[in-house]
């Protein structure tokens, strides 16, 4: 079959924002299944940006720079605006164009909410229609944009650079797996995922990552750990076997409350859990139930009701191929760790811990998710049925991988969300990559410590190393 090639439906007049940056708004349109490309379609939204340098006399030529294009992480966050983008910062001056492209289904790019899924129909068309929405259609999606956008470039400048943060590393490795020549070369940050362990092993060695970030949590605010228990307890007590009802619909229970645990990754994760617990014991202390100010941020946090495909689709990036299917792996190795037994059906409450403390969860999904958050109540049954699809399409091949001829450069990081083990794995199965490794930074510094990372980054593709 013959390569798709996006259509690119507008294209606005560029404008400048601050930070010198020129910014163009794109709508490109792509099948919904690339392999039915005369059936439905879909719209894509991107922003591109070059730096702008006011000329002392104006020219009409046209200058094709080599696209970079920003894979983000997740996955169902749609990218920054170009202004809020590290990568313009510090990859702009090198003369590329940076295009952040809304992946499907975040972002502008058909995005996926209860609403939007209800039009499709029941649950399982539901299903039947998010099976479009992992990597290996995302990839597809890019290459359809790069074939758009570069028609008219001469062929030394057709490929792309990628960028992939987290999730988009994951992409990244399936871009390197099934359409590698249009790359020209490829960064990862935090993104060396597994390539062919499926969610069990993958949520049995993270588990112990998130056990040494609850005791390095517990370590630094020992008093947390009465607090939490405390706060468990009152939700119990005040929300029943329900929980206690917050403000958009949703319900905070003791599971609920754990997942705060997935802040601990980042930079600066165990404080912002801190501050959430003090606020809420501090509620508990003054008026004996929680304030809606508290209840509302813990709503928000996670973005588990704005960002549905991270929670409908997170296990099934992990199902690397046909015949392996999540059935919610996150929940059935957690119920089978000792310091996890509020996962546990029979588990006796927060009294029945004695002086241990309360584990929270990490980057991990479970079926409480869609009884506890209102939006996601409405797709329960669609998530039921994901997780127990095992028709899943490859997401790499390791063959091609260890034949790779598109440079590669990857940070990797001590990591609560990809294991610095498994990755180190993955990186030596895939031919040239060149990797910094440190124990220092967290999966957050792109954002939080982006003049480390890009100096590494760029040495490694600049430099060399004999």
């Amino acid at each position: 079959m013959a390569p798709i090639v996006a259509r690119l439906v507008s294209k606005t007049k560029p404008y400048l924002v601050p930070g010198k940056l020129l910014v163009k708004e794109l709508w490109f349109e792509v099948p919904l299944d690339h392999s039915k490309p005369e059936g439905q379609t879909i719209k894509l939204f991107a922003r591109s940006a070059i730096k702008y340098e006011r000329p002392i006399v104006e020219s009409n030529e046209v200058v094709q720079r080599p696209y970079l294009l920003y894979l983000q992480g997740g996955p169902g966050h749609g990218t920054p605006a170009p202004q809020d983008s590290t990568l313009s910062k510090h990859m702009l001056d090198r003369g590329y164009e940076l295009l952040l492209l809304d992946q499907r289904g975040t972002g502008f790019s058909n995005p996926i909410s209860a609403h939007t899924l209800a039009r499709v129909g029941a649950p399982q068309k539901q299903a039947d229609y998010l099976k479009h929405f992992r990597a290996d259609t995302l990839v597809k999606d890019s290459e359809a944009v790069r074939l758009c956008l570069t028609q008219d470039f001469p062929p030394e400048k057709k490929k792309w650079s990628t960028f992939g943060q987290s999730f988009g590393g994951m992409m990244t490795m399936t871009y390197l797996s099934f359409a590698p020549e249009g790359l020209r070369e490829s960064f990862i940050t935090g993104g060396l995922a597994s390539l062919d362990k499926g969610p069990e092993e993958v949520y049995t060695t993270t588990y112990q990552r998130v056990i040494e970030r609850n005791r390095a949590y517990y370590n630094k605010f020992p008093q947390d750990v009465q607090a939490v228990k405390e706060i468990a307890e009152k939700i119990r007590e005040l929300g029943g076997e329900q929980g206690v009802p917050l403000p958009a619909g949703g319900f905070l229970t003791v599971k609920l409350l754990m997942t705060l645990g997935i802040h601990f990754g980042m930079d600066g994760g165990l404080d912002t859990v801190h501050n959430l617990i003090i606020r809420m014991k501090a509620d508990l202390d003054q008026f004996g139930v929680f304030s809606h100010a508290i209840l509302n941020a813990l709503e928000q946090d996670g973005g588990w009701n704005t960002n549905p495909i991270y929670t409908l689709l997170h296990e099934p990036c992990w199902c690397y191929g046909p015949g392996v299917a999540g059935r919610w792996a996150a929940e059935r190795v957690g119920q089978g760790i000792q310091e996890y037994q509020w996962l546990r059906n029979d588990w006796g409450g927060p009294s029945s811990l004695g002086d241990q403390p309360l584990y929270f969860s990490g980057e991990m999904i479970f079926p409480f998710h869609f009884e506890t958050c209102s939006e996601l109540a409405k797709m329960k049954e669609t998530a039921d049925i994901l997780a127990h699809y095992d028709e899943w399409p490859a997401l790499y091949d390791i063959e091609q991988l260890g034949k790779n001829e598109v440079p590669v450069y990857a940070a990797s990081y001590n990591d609560m969300y990809v294991d610095a083990g498994l990755a180190r794995v993955t990186a030596s199965r895939i031919k040239g990559i060149k990797i910094f490794e440190t124990n220092v930074l967290f999966h957050s510094a792109l954002r939080t410590k982006s003049d480390e990372v890009f100096r590494e980054l760029l040495a490694l593709r600049d430099d060399t190393i004999d």
